[in-house]
């Protein structure tokens, strides 16, 4: 079998569900995520393909790391019903850089507020949750088989939100008081977009180009110049 063929058959077999399955368009494009979290150009994807469970993404990732198509530093995590691959040794060095410089921007989007402001989370809350996020994720490490890690109850108190944000590698996270509501003010924010497009040639025998394109949508207040005159 090829790779192309590989890859459909483990996404056909492990990700189907009752409700929806994957079009060949969303299984090539979910690799191609894959493949970038075990390049380590993120540290993680949030799994929101369908509704498979975390289980059957376990499945999915095991299939193609035996078939030696991603690497195997990559496991799943389930936080709170959520489900993520992450790459363990990107993850842990993102956490560690986070907390070695705190340069981290974090984004008040509560329902409350007319729009998103900067929030000034204090230091002591922001170490103590990235801290603890990494030892969730070091866990892994005495984890050992192929099964789903399970964050458990210590996230019940966790903003998942910025939870994300921080996984996923974002240069800003938002944050909202998720005691009050889960609501958020962006509905009528202004957005930026931000694209960032790659190409991946899946055979050599075969070359099958895959676009992917990234997005990253950042209040509007929040954009960098292009340029400083």
């Amino acid at each position: 079998m090829t790779s192309r063929e590989i890859i459909v058959a483990a996404a056909k077999k492990y990700l189907s569900t009752r409700k929806k399955s994957l079009s060949l368009t969303k299984i090539l494009d979910l690799f191609a995520q894959v493949l970038a979290v075990g390049l380590g150009l993120k540290p993680a994807l949030l799994y929101d393909a369908n509704n498979a469970s975390t289980e059957q993404v376990q499945l999915y990732l095991s299939s193609l790391q035996s078939s030696q198509l991603v690497s195997k530093s990559l496991f799943t995590l389930d936080l709170n019903g959520n489900t993520l691959i992450v790459n363990q040794g990107i993850a842990l060095s993102h956490l560690n850089e986070i907390l070695s410089s705190g340069n981290m921007g974090v984004v008040d989007v509560s329902h409350l507020l007319e729009m998103p402001v900067l929030h000034d989370l204090s230091r002591v809350q922001f170490v103590n949750m990235v801290q603890k996020l990494k030892l969730t994720i070091e866990r892994f490490q005495q984890h050992g088989d192929c099964k789903p890690l399970y964050a458990g109850e210590q996230c019940e108190d966790w903003n998942l939100c910025m939870i994300f944000g921080l996984l996923l590698g974002y240069p800003v996270t938002y944050w909202f008081d998720q005691n009050k509501s889960y609501e958020n003010c962006l509905s009528m924010t202004t957005l930026m977009v931000t694209k960032a497009a790659a190409t991946w040639e899946m055979d050599a025998a075969r070359p099958v180009r895959l676009p992917r394109t990234h997005l990253r949508l950042v209040p509007q207040l929040l954009r960098v110049p292009s340029s400083l005159d």
